[in-house]
């Protein structure tokens, strides 16, 4: 801390000087520094009649009084004591505290000296009068200087220095929008200030800060709003002739500014030194200097682009840098990123999807989804099951060994334990249900079927309490890949253990496949659907191939085959519910021929086998498999074209023609083939291989079934041609998508049970399941654009998930299509 005195009368003769006033000249001792004693000390830090500290955010600030006067009679005003607390801190190069207020009612800073050069006319050439001699002892006080020296020193005279010289006041600007351009070679800013009684500020003209390039003129109107003056102050204190520099716009917050020469100093007496007249300098918009140029800390931001009023981006700016190519490349790439998800991968999808499989077959990495869209969550799962062989992916065909198949599905069953409940599985569901159309004895429950081993296992059991299984005796398991996988044309192929023991009757193993259609097991949904393969609007797709049930029954009777040679009727059938017949705008789920009539769409039935017991030709009892089709409508007495061209069985030792010709239900074009005796479960345990394979249409088609890898039988198309007797067309081999099932289960319709000699549980092993399709032939899917099922399926949801509704009409409550046989079109 430093306290010092010093006679008041030195600043008004340094007032005279500067100013030209007309008061007396003091004397020389008066200008002169006068050490004197300082009065006992007093702390500033503890309560002082003389200082008051006074805290502010930066620091104290200092309360000055005036210190009695030792003589009251003395023609000399009283002196005036400081007593400063010094705030160590950094110089100020801001303007923000350029004036900082004390408590006193006018700045303590001495009057700025008068211009002696040329002064723009822009300002006032009034001088600022002096106040009188005998002016309030409060407007003799004076702030302290910006600059005291850190240390404390208790005498020692002090002196005042000559101001750094500043640039001239900068004008209050207005709307950037409404400057005009700036004067760059302007040398001197004369503003106008509007009702002002101040002198004009120094306009230094050797000032070593440049002005701003690109100022608006000076000769414009800014603002509209009052404009508040601001005048340069700078000053710095040198004790015992040590100078220091003094800060551009005053001291360090909180300690004012003071000026020392009489050539350079200032009075601020602007509002804002006056508390209570304005807002504090802080929150002052215009404090600070506008700086025009490019920023060094701001490469974004050049205001040279934009200052003329009119918004020139490139103006000065190039984009060719290394980061406009980066920011444009990104830009590009986002976009072609974007145009590519929402564009071109749609299209992709449009236009590849009537062949899927291409996108889904062919490699180890092979994936997909089924017809629902239900995407694999088990690992290792997609169309082509991992654990499929590479040998296995491709194979000679059965029925002409010089095309080639391709493997477009498998399933190893690999995976232990895996669970077939309504929606555990991607690709397979169990069913719940009691299979009644062909009055089995057994409940399908899901809980009959798993994995184990790397095989497939479907169990049928003996329970011990029938009310524990829905009244029924005996439980087994069936599953499908209904609306789940689907494919069309091809191989399908299945490495099985049959149950059971080779010679004992009574248990019903099936493994085959139906149209997407129709959901086995579910009544309404196979009503006037199965087994029809039929694309004809003749008798064919009436009920009970008769005219009975025709806008003809009045004018035709028959024809003679609808009927037996008994006078029974022929079918039972209640009709092709979905024919080529049905009127245009009625429910139907396409496709359309040329001539505007639907394709005829049904659920047909093609079984890889179904397991049961035979004699050989000595009468001993043997296994064997039914390989069959089921057709409507029928022909007359059942008896299909059984030619030398449309029945082929190359091995009459392994296989024979089915005596079983059908019903009233169903016609079979079936032939029994003896099994490998080996591979059952109470034999060796061992797997034998079954399937089909089939081409869709009328002329070229056939079905090709494999017993035991070999093949059994060959059916042609011209075998389910025309019959003029029952008076029906040709029925194709079907091009419906089909789905496969397999099953366990036990009927007195299938043939005699041997309940005696039945052994429980009997099981069915399947090692695995693969379908072949030829590679410029594959169609995947439940849903082929050609053949589509789906939107229909989910029209009559219900039919195909309620096993209770049993029939269309009455049980589901809906009722046939209008069709034009019927005369309602």
């Amino acid at each position: 801390m430093s306290r010092y005195s010093y006679d008041p009368l030195a600043i008004e003769d340094d007032d005279r000087r500067s100013r030209g006033s007309s008061l007396p000249p003091a004397s020389s001792s008066a200008t002169r520094l006068i050490p004197r004693k300082p009065p006992p000390r007093v702390s500033s830090r503890s309560p002082s009649p003389l200082l008051d500290a006074t805290p502010t955010p930066l620091g104290p600030r200092l309360r000055v009084t005036r210190s009695p006067s030792p003589s009251t009679g003395s023609s000399r005003p009283p002196s005036t004591d400081f007593d400063v607390d010094f705030v160590p801190m950094s110089p100020q190069p801001s303007s923000r505290n350029a004036h900082a207020r004390t408590d006193s009612s006018a700045s303590l800073l001495p009057p700025p000296p008068r211009y002696s050069g040329d002064i723009s006319p822009a300002f006032s050439h009034a001088s600022l009068p002096l106040p009188p001699s005998d002016y309030s002892d409060r407007s003799r006080s004076h702030s302290p200087p910006s600059d005291y020296s850190d240390g404390e020193e208790e005498d020692g005279d002090m002196r005042f220095e000559a101001p750094r010289p500043l640039p001239a006041p900068l004008p209050r600007p207005r709307s950037l929008l409404q400057a005009d351009p700036p004067t760059p070679h302007a040398t001197s800013s004369p503003f106008s200030f509007t009702s002002s009684a101040l002198p004009p500020a120094t306009n230094y003209s050797d000032s070593p800060y440049a002005l701003p390039p690109r100022l608006p003129s000076p000769d414009k109107d800014y603002l509209d709003v009052p404009f508040r003056p601001r005048y340069p102050r700078a000053g710095s204190v040198v004790s015992e002739g040590v100078a220091r520099p003094s800060h551009r716009r005053g001291g360090p917050a909180g300690l004012g500014s003071m000026g020392g020469s009489s050539e350079h100093s200032s009075i601020d007496f602007s509002a804002g030194s006056r508390p209570g007249s304005a807002p504090p300098e802080k929150f002052d918009a215009f404090a600070y200097s506008l700086h025009l140029g490019p920023e060094d800390d701001d490469a974004l931001h050049d205001p040279r682009v934009k200052f003329s009023g009119v918004y020139t981006r490139f103006a000065g700016v190039s984009v060719f840098t290394a980061r406009g190519v980066l920011n444009l490349g990104c830009l590009v790439l986002l976009v072609a990123i974007l145009a590519v998800l929402f564009l071109v991968y749609p299209l992709h999808l449009y236009f590849t999807a009537a062949k899927p499989g291409q996108a889904l077959v062919g490699s180890s990495t092979t994936s997909g989804v089924n017809a629902s869209g239900q995407v694999p969550s088990i690992g290792n799962f997609g169309l082509v099951d991992l654990h499929t062989p590479k040998s296995a992916y491709s194979l000679p065909s059965y029925h002409d060994p010089s095309q080639t198949l391709q493997l477009v599905f498998s399933d190893e069953f690999e995976e232990e334990g895996r669970s077939f409940y309504p929606g555990d599985d991607p690709y397979w569901e169990a069913v719940d249900l009691h299979y009644w159309q062909t009055g089995n004895l057994e409940w399908y429950d899901p809980s009959m079927i798993s994995t184990r081993g790397g095989a497939l296992e479907i169990n049928l059991t003996k329970v011990a309490d029938p009310t524990t299984n829905h009244g029924l005796n005996y439980k087994g398991g069936m599953m499908s890949t209904w609306n789940k996988f689907c494919f069309t044309g091809g191989l399908i192929l299945a490495d099985v253990m049959l149950p059971g023991a080779n010679n004992v009757f009574g248990l019903w193993p099936a493994l085959w496949t139906m149209g997407n259609l129709g959901r086995a097991g579910y009544g309404a949904s196979l009503d006037g659907m199965w087994p029809y393969s039929y694309d004809a609007c003749d008798i064919g797709a009436a009920p009970n191939q008769s005219y009975a049930f025709t806008a003809m029954a009045s004018s035709k009777t028959g024809p003679p085959g609808a009927t037996l040679p008994d006078g029974t009727p022929l079918s039972f059938l209640p009709g092709q519910r979905l024919s080529r017949c049905v009127c245009r705008g009625e429910t139907h789920p396409g496709p359309f021929h040329k001539d505007g009539s639907y394709v005829g769409r049904s659920a047909p039935e093609i079984d890889v086998f179904e397991a049961q017991i035979g004699e050989d030709a000595s009468g001993v009892n043997v296994g064997q498999v039914s390989q069959s089709a089921q057709w409507a409508p029928f022909n007359a007495e059942y008896h299909w074209l059984n030619t030398s061209d449309n029945l082929i069985i190359p091995s009459l030792d392994v296989s024979h023609f089915n005596n079983y010709v059908g019903g009233i239900y169903q016609q079979p074009t079936s032939v029994v083939s003896t099994t490998n005796q080996a591979c059952y479960q109470l034999a060796d345990g061992c797997f034998a291989l079954q399937g089909f394979e089939y081409a869709p249409g009328f002329n070229k088609a056939y079905i090709t079934w494999i017993n035991n890898n070999a093949v059994a039988w060959t059916l042609n198309a011209g075998g389910v041609g025309g019959d003029t007797a029952s008076g029906i067309s040709a029925r194709p081999i079907t091009n419906e998508p089909l789905y496969i099932l397999v099953n366990l289960g036990i009927s007195p319709a299938f043939g005699f049970i041997d309940f005696e000699h039945l052994v429980f549980p009997a099981t069915m092993r399947i090692d695995w399941i693969r379908v072949y399709q030829r590679r410029d032939a594959i169609n995947v899917g439940c849903d082929p654009r050609d053949m589509p099922t789906q939107a229909y399926i989910n029209t009559y949801i219900d039919a195909y998930t309620n096993p209770n509704y049993t029939t269309w009409t009455d049980d589901f409550g809906q009722r046939m299509p209008k069709n034009s046989l019927a005369g309602d079109c």
